[in-house]
């Protein structure tokens, strides 16, 4: 019989990277902004004049290909989709270890 073992609500920490609130932040940025494209039935050529990105960057997001945004330019892209990026700091709601970052798309 196998073991079960309950993860994480971080894949990437799951995983043993380094840099998994990094990459879980960006792949749920990258999530709101291809969810957006898609309803809007754009072009890769259109996507790459709206975000003002060469059409192999698109295709790379598109494919969450991520290692070459930032951030920073996920949520630019949003904006640039007419969506508004709210950044929230708060107390930790316990006191014991580090804070954590979240992405939470409103519907």
């Amino acid at each position: 019989m196998s073991t079960i073992t309950r993860g994480s609500t971080n894949v990437f920490a799951d995983l043993g990277y380094a840099d998994s609130a990094e990459r879980q932040t960006k792949t749920r940025l990258a999530l709101a902004v291809n969810e957006l494209l898609k309803s809007r039935k754009l072009k890769q050529r259109e996507i790459a004049e709206l975000l003002v990105i060469q059409q192999p960057k698109v295709s790379a997001l598109k494919n969450y290909r991520l290692d070459q945004f930032s951030v920073e330019r996920l949520m630019e892209f949003l904006t640039a989709l007419n969506q508004d990026v709210e950044i929230i700091i708060r107390p930790r709601a316990n006191s014991g270890g580090a804070g954590h970052i979240s992405v939470l798309a409103a519907q």
